[in-house]
């Protein structure tokens, strides 16, 4: 089990070198891979959203390119923020921000409709929402037992399995989706990472999602599958400017991105629980919960200024944790001083970008497995009484359940939609309600005599 001092003026001094400490400084030939490592994993879906948003507007493509690079840019100093901390923001764990998709269904049709300054100023307020809701949060902590963040972390790799073989399969809407070469570069990747993190030993087990990836990409160059033309027509040079695109505020699109930012707060805090769980076999702390989620809302505000969309922490991320054991946050600063750089470098950017969808499967479906490991995990402490187990039941089936038959919601409002759609919204709308309306004593399932 790895420990933590969480309190007093430990908490913002690294106390040893070793990856499995949360204030720990590896040396920088260890911590540097490892940072890269947690940023790699969810590199490409924090560039898809501004891709699709502005896909969806009809931008052209230097417009384009430029919320690509911003998207980049805002998940590094996200990332930073999230895991060094200033003052009360940031959880101080383990944790990679970057672009939330879950809002994506809601801004396209205020991007479409009502402009890209509409979509930016509807997440500033989301931003600003989120941040509230994290700094009020120890109050309405009791609406969180462990039974109803472990059920969040168990939806969140449940709902996220399928993405993963997706990219596996070449990634969404690819043409040849599903041919042998993806097939088999993602085998070759699962296989590598899984054979080093099993057998391997120190930085090789540690590193074991990197070293599979590195292998994936040298396998698809060989096979002439990756296109570099991108590469060489990137910027060296490219500097994030505030408010390029403008901000305008239109009540329409602000209340419904604004309700979505707070129930979105249930994703962020099954993050932080999922993170420490997997990593540090432990609850969140008041202060880490408050301040990661505030983080979030704060990171969201500066993405608006920048021009890019709603922050949120990376559920990837909990997975490699799980799967690697690596805790440190100083090594996740390193990843996010990559993202940062990559958002300044656009060459840097696209060299990451052109991992093949298919090399990124297999290794992120580990990472999704992992995330619903350590909700289960987390799970095994409670006790499996009948109110529980309906909580649990319930609030799965709702998560899995919703997205798999859009024809039972319709006839709602495209906004409604969104959120019933992305599972993870009535999941945890149905674990929190479900845990204060039914009653609290029960007794514990025991063998019938």
């Amino acid at each position: 089990m790895h420990t933590q001092e969480s309190s007093g003026d430990n908490r913002d001094r690294p106390t040893v070198r070793s990856t499995h400490d949360v204030n720990a400084m590896p040396p920088l030939g260890r911590a540097i891979p490892l940072g890269l490592q947690h940023v790699l994993a969810m590199f490409v879906g924090n560039v898809t959203v501004p891709i699709l948003i502005a896909g969806a507007a009809d931008l052209p493509a230097d417009q384009t390119t430029f919320m690509i690079q911003a998207a980049m840019f805002v998940a590094g100093v996200a990332t930073l923020v999230q895991s060094l901390g200033i003052g009360p923001i940031g959880a101080r764990l383990p944790i990679v921000m970057g672009t939330s998709f879950g809002f994506v269904p809601v801004l396209i049709p205020i991007a479409v409709g009502m402009g890209l300054p509409a979509a930016l100023g509807a997440a500033l307020c989301g931003g600003i929402a989120m941040a509230l809701v994290g700094l009020f949060l120890p109050v309405f902590r009791f609406l969180f037992p462990p039974v109803v963040t472990g059920t969040f972390v168990v939806m969140l790799g449940t709902l996220l399995m399928p993405v993963g073989f997706a990219y596996w399969g070449g990634g969404f809407g690819a043409a040849d989706f599903g041919a042998t070469h993806h097939l088999l570069l993602g085998a070759l990747v699962l296989i590598v990472t899984l054979g080093l993190h099993q057998y391997g030993r120190g930085i090789w087990s540690e590193t074991a999602p990197l070293i599979g990836l590195v292998v994936g990409y040298v396998a698809a160059t060989s096979f002439g599958l990756i296109d570099f033309s991108g590469i060489g027509t990137a910027d060296w040079l490219s500097l994030p400017v505030p408010l390029a695109i403008g901000i305008e505020f239109h009540l329409a699109a602000v209340l419904p991105v604004v309700l979505l930012a707070i129930v979105t707060c249930a994703e962020s805090i099954g993050d932080i629980v999922g993170t420490t769980a997997g990593g540090l076999d432990r609850e969140p702390t008041p202060k880490e919960l408050s301040g990661g989620v505030m983080a979030d809302g704060i990171s969201s505000v500066f993405a608006a200024i920048f021009n890019a969309f709603p922050q949120i922490s990376f559920s990837q991320n909990v997975g490699m944790v799980a799967l690697t054991g690596v805790v440190s946050r100083y090594v996740v600063a390193i990843g996010g001083a990559f993202l940062l750089l990559a958002g300044l470098i656009p060459k840097l950017g696209a060299i990451v970008s052109s991992i093949p969808n298919s090399v990124l499967g297999g290794a992120v479906l580990i990472m999704f497995g992992m995330i619903a490991s350590a909700g289960i995990k987390m799970l095994s402490h409670i006790d499996f009484n009948k109110r529980n187990m309906v909580i649990i039941g319930v609030s799965l089936s709702a998560a899995v359940g919703l997205p798999a038959q859009e024809g039972l919601y319709a006839n709602l409002n495209e906004n409604l939609q969104a959120i019933i759609e992305s599972g993870l919204i009535p999941g945890a709308l149905f674990a929190i309600i479900l845990n204060l309306v039914l009653p609290k004593s029960d007794r514990v399932f025991r063998d019938d005599v």
